[in-house]
C-alpha cells in the first residue's frame, strides 16, 4: 500500500499522522511543494496547473495507490481536474462544515481557514448545502499557517499572536455564542494546544485529519502489500531546510525532486 500525502508545506503532516495511525502498514511518502509555497499567493488557474504538475511528477515516480491532497486551498481549486486527469484515487481536504453543523448546539460555528479558502465558491457551497440553518462565521487567518510553520522550525510562538489570529472566530450575538470551531487548514492542528489555550471560551474544535484518514482507508485495497516505510520529498533545494521538522514526524529521509511542469 503506497500513499502520497501532499501539501505546499508542513501542514499536511497532521493528516499524514492520522493516515499513518489508521493504516500503520502502509508506505507513506510526504511531499511538500516548497518551490511553490505558499499556495495562497497563487492565481487559481496557475495553481491548478502547478498541482497537476506535482501530481504528474510523483504519480510517475512512485505509482501510488492513493494520492491525498492534504491542503484545503489546493483541494478547493484542483481536486476536480486531478480526478479528471488521473486514474489514481484522490482524497481531498475541505473545511469540515457538515460535521460542525451536526455538532453545534448554539447554531453558531466558525471556520478558521486561509483567506484563499474563505474566498472560494466551494467553501460557500458547503455552507449553503450543509449549514444553511446555522450562523457561520468564515474567518481568513492572515498569519496562522505561518505561525505553525515557525513552531515546527523551533521558534517561539506568542500566545498573543495566536489570540489575535483567532479572535474574530469567536462571536457572541443575540444571547448565543460560537460553540464549534473548524480548523480549515491542515497547518492549524499543529497549533491545537495553543489555539485552545488562547480561546476566549471553551469550544469544540473540529480537526479533519481523522476523517481524511478514514476516507483513505475506505479507498485502499483490503490486502496490504509489503512493509511500511516513511519517506519525504521537497521540490526545492531551499525546502531541504524543512528536513529536520519532517523527519521529526518519523520520516527516514527527505530528498529534493524537481517538478516537471505540465498543463492542467
Amino acid at each position: 500500500m503506497n500513499i502520497i500525502i501532499f501539501d505546499s508545506g508542513l501542514g499536511g503532516l497532521t493528516v499524514a499522522q492520522a493516515v499513518g495511525s489508521a493504516l500503520p502498514e502502509a508506505t507513506l511518502h510526504y511531499v511538500a511543494d516548497t518551490a511553490a509555497f505558499p499556495y495562497g499567493d497563487w492565481e487559481e488557474t496557475a495553481l491548478a496547473e502547478r498541482v497537476c504538475s506535482v501530481a504528474d511528477t510523483y504519480i510517475k515516480r512512485l505509482q501510488p495507490d492513493c494520492f491525498v491532497v492534504a491542503c484545503n486551498t489546493a483541494s478547493t481549486i484542483a481536486l476536480e481536474v486531478l480526478r479528471e486527469r488521473f486514474t489514481v484515487p484522490f482524497v481531498g481536504t475541505v473545511p469540515a462544515v457538515k460535521p460542525a453543523a451536526a455538532l453545534t448546539r448554539s447554531g453558531m460555528f466558525s471556520v478558521l481557514a486561509t483567506p484563499g479558502t474563505v474566498r472560494r465558491d466551494y467553501t460557500q457551497a458547503l455552507i449553503d448545502t450543509y449549514a444553511f440553518h446555522c450562523d457561520v462565521e468564515l474567518h481568513g487567518c492572515e498569519g496562522l499557517a505561518d505561525l505553525a510553520e515557525r513552531k515546527l522550525h523551533g521558534e517561539t510562538v506568542s500566545p498573543a499572536q495566536i489570540a489575535h489570529e483567532i479572535k474574530p472566530a469567536f462571536v457572541e450575538r443575540d444571547g448565543k455564542r460560537t460553540d464549534v470551531v473548524v480548523l480549515g487548514c491542515t497547518h492549524y492542528p499543529l497549533l491545537l494546544n495553543e489555539i485552545e489555550a488562547a480561546a476566549p471560551w471553551p469550544v469544540a474544535v473540529v480537526n479533519p485529519a481523522d476523517a481524511i484518514a478514514r476516507r483513505v482507508a475506505q479507498v485502499m485495497p483490503e490486502q496490504l502489500r509489503g512493509a511500511s516505510e516513511r519517506t519525504a520529498s521537497v521540490t526545492s533545494q531551499t525546502g531541504l531546510a524543512f528536513s529536520k521538522a519532517i523527519e521529526a514526524f518519523g520520516y527516514s529521509h527527505t530528498e529534493c525532486v524537481d517538478v516537471v511542469e505540465t498543463t492542467a
